[in-house]
């Protein structure tokens, strides 16, 4: 997604108590950057503007999140939505940290030892042509990533618009040894067997009437 410049985004974030700069150095040292670090640890891959992380985290006190993406303006946006919604909700932000850095390069900031129990990745760029299919965030060589940093019987959470985008990563998932363990192709029609958070991306296709698809992995 393409978005503006923010003059603000780079100042707030070096201030912000839940923003951390050089991802690099945290590797293997996530939990402890909580204020309980037992608890289970949540990433969602591409967080956005923040929609989905911070409604979730904000619900689920219970649970540690780290959302992480690549551009300034887009994290800026981020770290004001957890704010507005921590503060409706009378709440400290204690268990979501945002983060900066490229997702095709995981490996470099998550490991084994940081023990991740679920991943989220919601409406990510679907790369249609074909030469490009191995930046998708779902693409086997991305999958073979995770599958180091996730733990056993660990989790995959997808959703996307995109048709030919979830029917490949359906393959994708089987290709890499993942259980596909839960899968709809009309999300709101089923929303009574899913805990579903609605993001931007997703309102806006629903009310375009695309039908949102989405699955449930399991990293056996």
């Amino acid at each position: 997604m393409r978005i503006r410049y923010k003059p603000w985004a780079r100042k707030e974030l070096e201030e912000s108590k839940f923003y951390r700069e050089n991802a690099e150095v945290l590797i293997g040292k996530w939990r402890k950057e909580f204020a309980n670090p037992n608890q289970p640890l949540y990433v969602e891959l591409g967080c956005g503007k923040g929609g989905f992380i911070s409604q979730i985290a904000c619900k689920h006190p219970e649970n540690n999140y780290i959302g992480i993406d690549l551009v300034d303006p887009m994290l800026g946006l981020a770290k004001r939505k957890v704010e507005e919604v921590y503060q409706e909700q009378n709440r400290e932000i204690d268990n979501v940290i945002l983060t900066r850095f490229d997702i095709e390069r995981i490996l470099m900031i998550l490991s084994e030892k940081d023990e991740v129990d679920r991943i989220y990745i919601n409406f990510c760029n679907p790369w249609p042509r074909g030469k490009h299919h191995k930046k998708r965030l779902t693409h086997t060589r991305q999958l073979e990533k995770y599958k180091q940093i996730l733990k056993k019987d660990g989790y995959i959470y997808f959703k996307t618009d995109d048709d030919n985008l979830f029917e490949e990563s359906v393959g994708y998932f089987e290709q890499t040894g993942f259980k596909i363990e839960k899968a709809t192709r009309d999300l709101h029609q089923e929303l009574e067997f899913w805990e579903n958070i609605e993001t931007e991306h997703e309102k806006m296709f629903s009310e375009q009437d695309i039908k949102i698809k989405a699955l449930i992995a399991r990293n056996s």
